[in-house]
């Protein structure tokens, strides 16, 4: 038996799934209201309020704690690691809860499973976090003696997707060299090679997305931040959740924006086609780097459901590599099929060691 709970909250809901192997014995996904969350006054509030939701969707689809084999958990914010599993322990547990990178509910994730695991002795992990950093050190040179770029990203699902290409193809995930491109409300581009996610262009300074602003005119940047006398709550919003797509077209939703093209709007058109050429012209960054020997690029994320968008960047960088489309965030999926890896002696779980600044 290798049944699995999966844990993944976002910050307006907590998915909840239950794999028995491969096979999916439920999912759900639970949306908390304004008004729910208003309650806690900070995350780690709603630790008890998030685990008691697990535990009360486990009993709803008649699944016992006592059958769980293994539990794994969305990689919150911690300190730059490597790719793959570690297993949560007493040091990722202080490192969520007293110095997260930054705070976000999938802190919370590794926190439920640890408690949930504990009292039942058997493991609980976390796969793919988000802050997976294992760029090339040449990579992470800037111009800027102060800053160095960051690997981070949407990992979980482009490295998901990498591995499928590779077992698809009958080939290792080491012996692929792969452009990844995710994209949802933000857009990530990652280069694995060697076995490794060599590059990753993240949101802040690739394409500009549904959400996202991307990379902006940096001289521009500092002109805008100067003359309008921005604190750092409202720069980071204009660019996190109101640039892009948002502030063009004043919808985040890709369907809603090919609606307005079917309708004839042809500024929707022109803004919808730059987004994709953005998305060209930054995967193709990554091409240099392996001197254009790219096996394949795969388009990934809720987007990539879109044949028009896909379309789109298809025609313009089939030169480098032929494109295959893996529409879907498949998280939970992902997060189960990286725990069974382990489980079966494909991969070997890393320790975390806490990191005090």
């Amino acid at each position: 038996m290798e049944k699995l709970l999966i844990i993944n909250p976002g910050s307006t809901s907590t998915k909840i799934a239950v794999y028995d192997g491969e096979e999916q014995l439920f999912v759900e996904s639970i949306s908390h209201s304004t008004e729910d969350l208003a309650k806690y006054d900070t995350l780690a509030d709603q630790f008890d309020f998030r685990k008691d939701l697990v535990l009360d969707a486990m009993k709803a689809h008649g699944i016992s704690e006592k059958d769980l084999t293994a539990i794994v958990a969305r990689g919150g914010l911690l300190p730059p690691m490597k790719a793959g599993a570690y297993e949560v322990n007493e040091d990722m547990v202080w490192q969520l809860r007293n110095a997260p990178v930054h705070e976000h509910a999938s802190n919370l994730a590794a926190l439920i499973a640890y408690a949930i695991s504990k009292p039942l002795g058997i493991p609980s992990y976390i796969y793919d976090a988000v802050t997976v950093d294992e760029m090339l050190p040449i990579l992470k040179v800037t111009g800027f003696t102060d800053m160095e770029r960051e690997g981070r990203g949407h990992n979980l699902n482009m490295r998901a997707a990498a591995m499928r290409y590779a077992k698809e193809h009958g080939k290792a995930y080491k012996d692929c060299t792969l452009i990844v491109v995710h994209m949802g409300g933000g857009i990530s581009i990652s280069l694995h090679t060697d076995g490794r996610v060599a590059d990753i262009i993240n949101d802040d300074e690739g394409p500009f997305s549904p959400e996202r602003s991307g990379g902006l005119p940096l001289f521009q940047v500092i002109d805008w931040l100067c003359l309008n006398d921005v604190d750092h709550r409202e720069a980071m919003n204009r660019v996190k959740t109101k640039g892009g797509i948002v502030a063009h077209l004043g919808t985040n939703d890709t369907r809603v924006v090919e609606k307005m093209i079917a309708d004839g709007d042809e500024h929707a058109r022109f803004i919808y086609e730059a987004m994709a050429l953005s998305v060209a012209r930054h995967l193709a960054k990554e091409a240099p780097v392996v001197n254009g020997k790219v096996d394949a690029i795969l388009l990934t994320g809720g987007i990539a459901y879109s044949e028009m968008f896909t379309n789109m960047i298809k025609e313009r960088v089939e030169f480098i590599a032929p494109v295959i489309v893996y529409a879907g965030e498949n998280e939970m999926q992902s997060l189960a099929l990286g725990g069974l890896r382990v489980l079966r002696g494909e991969e070997e779980a890393r320790t975390f060691v806490k990191v005090v600044k």
